[in-house]
């Protein structure tokens, strides 16, 4: 029988760049679900409880706010790019 573990993203995403490429892909897609993915992954990378402190949410707000169910309120979502060291700007198309 085949045996499989499960696999985390969040073990392998171990640079910055690596990070940021992740980040930058999910925020070009536009697709919601996938930032609110991404931005889960990269916290669990940094370490959650400190990301949530620095985002000013509990640990158990932001696993809820950034799974691939969650919809992160806006203040969520800025506290979080803030805490891994982003800042959101607009660009036109």
């Amino acid at each position: 029988m085949l045996k499989t573990l499960p696999f985390d993203p969040a073990d392998h995403l171990t640079t910055v760049e690596s990070q940021e490429m992740l980040l930058e892909d999910a925020f070009a897609s536009g697709d919601a679900t996938y930032i609110t993915n991404a931005l889960g992954i990269v916290a669990r990378a940094r370490g959650m409880s400190q990301v949530a402190r620095d985002a000013g949410v509990t640990r158990e707000a932001l696993y809820k706010a950034l799974t691939a169910s969650g919809d992160p309120k806006l203040t969520t979502l800025l506290g979080v790019a803030k805490a891994l060291g982003f800042r959101l700007s607009l660009t036109p198309n």
